[in-house]
C-alpha cells in the first residue's frame, strides 16, 4: 500500500465558499497536515464569516501551537470570494442544494474547485458543472475524502491481489440519530433532504469504490411525512456479486463495512468512512489487524486536488468525474424507485 503523504502535494492557498461544520474540519485538517493554506473564507454574511474565523484560527492554533495560522481574508459574497486573485482553489462546502451553482460560479471566474460531497443533488447538475469545467479548462472533483484514505488504499489493494480469493459481496451501512425538526434541511425536498445525499452516499459510493457499474438496483425505504427519505435498503446487483447498502436518519447504528471474498473477509467495525484499522480474516489462517487509521482525513482530498491543479489537470483519477456521475446515477434510481423527487428533478 502507498498512499502519497500529503505534506509532500504542492502547497495552494485556499477559499472556502460557506462555512460550516464541515468548512470549520476542512481548514484544520489542510492548515495542519498539507503544506496548503486557507486564505480566504466567504459567506452571504460576513460576520459569519468573521465569527467562524475566530472560532477555527483559535482551535487550530491550539491544535498544534507550530502551525502558524494567518488569519484569512473574510467575505460578504460569494461573489468577492471567488473573484479574489490570491485564492488558487475554492472548497465549495455550501448544503449540496447550492453545490451546483456555486461550483459554476467558482469556475466561471477561473477557479477549480473541490465541491463537498454529494457532489450536486442529481448526476444531471453534476454534468452541467463538468461540462463548465470543460469549456474552462479547470479542475473539478467530488470532495469523497475516503477514497483517499489509506484505509480505502488498503482494502482496495487486498481485494486485487486475490489474498482472500474473489470478492464476492460488499456490505456497509451508514446510520445516525438526527433531527427529525420538519424545519430542518434534511427533512426539506427542495434542500436535497433525506438519508441518501448525506448518508447514503457513503455507502453506495464505497460499493462503487469497489464493483463499478451495478447491472440491476432494487431498493425498499421509508419516506417521512415532508418526502424525503428516512431509511432505505439498497441492493445493486453485479451479475453473481451484489452490493448491499443500508442508510438511515433516524437510528443509530454502527458503520460497518464486510467485503466477503471465497477465502476470508475484510471488515470496518464503525464508521467506515473514516480512518480507521481494517480486520482481516482468512478462511485458513489467524485474523489480524492492518492498522490504517491516522489523524485528520481532509488533508488527503486537498492533497490530491493540490498535486492535479499543480499539474494542470482537471480531474483525478481516484475520484474522476466518471464515478461522481455513476454515484449519483444509482441514487437518482433509488430515489425514483422510492418516489422522493426534488424540485429540481
Amino acid at each position: 500500500m502507498t498512499v502519497p503523504n500529503p505534506m509532500d502535494a504542492p502547497g495552494l492557498r485556499w477559499g472556502i465558499l460557506a462555512p460550516g461544520g464541515i468548512a470549520h474540519r476542512f481548514f484544520k485538517e489542510v492548515s495542519l497536515y498539507t503544506r496548503s493554506t486557507i486564505v480566504a473564507v466567504g459567506s452571504r454574511d460576513r460576520g459569519r464569516a468573521e465569527a467562524f474565523l475566530d472560532d477555527v484560527c483559535a482551535t487550530t492554533h491550539s491544535a498544534a501551537e507550530a502551525i502558524d495560522v494567518k488569519r484569512p481574508q473574510a467575505y460578504g459574497s460569494y461573489e468577492d470570494l471567488v473573484a479574489d486573485p490570491d485564492i488558487d482553489a475554492i472548497y465549495v462546502s455550501s448544503p449540496h442544494s447550492e453545490h451546483r451553482d456555486h461550483a459554476i460560479l467558482a469556475l466561471e471566474a477561473g477557479k477549480p474547485v473541490l465541491v463537498e460531497k454529494a457532489f450536486t443533488l442529481n448526476a444531471r447538475q453534476a454534468e452541467e458543472v463538468f461540462e463548465v469545467a470543460v469549456r474552462k479548462n479547470l479542475f473539478a472533483m467530488e470532495a469523497m475524502w475516503s477514497r483517499f484514505l489509506p484505509t480505502y488504499h488498503a482494502i482496495r489493494d487486498i481485494v486485487r491481489s486475490g489474498e482472500l480469493g474473489e470478492l464476492r459481496s460488499v456490505t456497509a451501512h451508514h446510520l445516525q440519530s438526527l433531527n427529525m425538526d420538519p424545519a430542518w434541511r434534511m427533512m426539506n425536498p427542495a434542500l436535497g433532504g433525506g438519508a441518501l445525499l448525506d448518508l447514503g452516499i457513503y455507502p453506495l459510493s464505497f460499493i462503487h469504490f469497489l464493483l463499478g457499474v451495478p447491472d440491476a438496483i432494487a431498493a425498499t425505504g421509508v419516506l417521512t411525512t415532508t418526502g424525503v427519505d428516512m431509511r432505505e435498503n439498497i441492493t445493486l446487483s453485479y451479475g453473481d456479486k451484489l452490493g448491499l447498502a443500508y442508510n438511515d436518519m433516524g437510528l443509530a447504528g454502527r458503520g460497518i463495512a464486510q467485503i466477503l471474498c471465497d477465502k476470508g473477509r475484510l471488515e470496518v467495525l464503525d464508521w467506515f468512512y473514516t480512518p480507521q484499522d481494517i480486520v482481516v480474516t482468512p478462511l485458513k489462517g489467524e485474523e489480524y489487524i492492518l492498522p490504517t487509521k491516522v489523524e485528520g482525513g481532509f488533508q488527503y482530498e486537498a492533497a490530491e486536488a493540490a498535486r492535479r491543479i499543480s499539474a494542470g489537470e482537471t480531474q483525478s483519477e481516484e475520484m474522476s468525474w466518471k464515478a461522481t456521475v455513476e454515484v449519483l446515477s444509482i441514487c437518482d434510481e433509488v430515489r425514483r424507485q422510492l418516489g422522493v423527487r426534488y424540485p429540481t428533478d
